[in-house]
C-alpha cells in the first residue's frame, strides 16, 4: 500500500500489454508501492496464460530487481530492463561500477587506467554471496582522485549471479529503440482507461474490491479493442 505526503492510501496497478493489439494481457492491483518485486510474477503469470515456452518482456527501471530478473531469465523470460546507476561513487561524481569492465576468462575487473582488479574473497551477505575485487595500484595511480576517496584502493563488489545482469545490460544497449516502445503500449490502455472510459480513481475500497473494479475496466478495455480489431461479426465469431 503507497502512502502520499497527506497521508491517503492509493493502489498499484499492474498490466502487460501485447505489442500487436495493445491488448490488456494479465492484470494486477497490488497494496506494494514499488514495482520492483513484481515483474516475475507479472510475466510468469502471462507465459502461462499464453501457453508460450518463452516470453520477451519489457519494463522500465522500476522494475530492476536482481533476484526478479534472475528468476526471469531461469523461466525463459526474456527482459529488457534499464539498470538505475545507483552507485554511492557516481552521485559524487567519481568512477561508478559501470566504469569498470568485467573480464569473465580471467575473473578480474579492467579499471578505467587500465589495471586489472583482481579476485580476493567471497562472502555470503544474508541469502546472497558476493566477490570482492580490487588492485594494490591504487595508491600510485594517476586517475585515483577521480575515482575513489579511499586511501587504499577502489573494491568492486560481485553478486554470484551479475552475469545475468550483464546479459540484460547488453541486450538493452543492443536494442535501445526497444525501451521506447514501453512507453506506447502501456500507456495507451492507462491512457483510454482513465480519459475515454472516465475512470480516473478506483470507486470501491479494499485490495480485493479494487482488483475487482480493476478487472472490470481491463475486461471493457480489451473488448473495445477486440471490436476495433476485428469487428462485432468477428468477436461474435470468436466466441462462439
Amino acid at each position: 500500500m503507497a502512502l502520499t505526503p497527506r497521508g491517503e492510501v492509493s493502489y498499484n496497478v499492474q498490466t502487460v500489454v501485447d505489442r500487436k493489439h495493445h491488448l490488456i494481457v494479465e492484470q494486477d492491483v497490488t497494496n506494494e508501492g514499488l514495482d520492483n518485486h513484481q515483474l516475475f510474477s507479472m510475466a510468469q503469470k502471462t507465459k502461462q496464460m499464453l501457453d508460450q515456452t518463452e516470453l520477451q518482456v519489457v519494463a522500465d527501471m522500476g522494475y530492476y530487481n536482481h533476484e526478479e530478473l534472475k528468476r526471469c531469465e531461469e523461466a525463459g523470460i526474456t527482459t529488457y530492463v534499464s539498470k538505475p546507476l545507483v552507485s554511492k561513487n557516481t552521485a559524487r561524481g567519481l568512477f561508478g561500477k559501470e566504469k569498470f569492465v568485467y573480464e569473465a576468462h580471467g575473473d578480474c575487473y579492467r579499471c578505467p587506467a587500465q589495471e586489472l582488479l583482481s579476485f580476493r574473497f567471497d562472502t555470503q551477505e544474508g541469502d546472497k554471496k558476493f566477490r570482492y575485487y580490487w588492485t594494490n595500484a591504487c595508491p600510485g595511480c594517476a586517475l585515483k582522485a577521480q575515482c575513489t576517496t579511499d586511501p587504499r584502493f577502489h573494491r568492486i563488489k560481485r553478486w554470484e549471479h551479475e552475469g545475468v545482469l550483464e546479459r540484460i545490460e547488453q541486450r538493452v544497449k543492443a536494442n535501445p529503440l526497444i525501451l521506447k516502445l514501453r512507453q506506447q503500449l502501456v500507456e495507451h490502455p492507462f491512457g483510454t482507461i482513465k480519459f475515454w472510459n472516465d475512470q480516473r480513481h478506483f470507486l470501491m475500497r479494499g485490495l480485493e474490491k479494487v482488483k475487482a473494479e480493476f478487472s472490470l475496466s481491463t475486461l471493457a478495455y480489451d473488448i473495445k479493442r477486440a471490436l476495433n480489431i476485428v469487428g462485432v461479426k468477428g468477436l461474435i465469431g470468436a466466441l462462439n
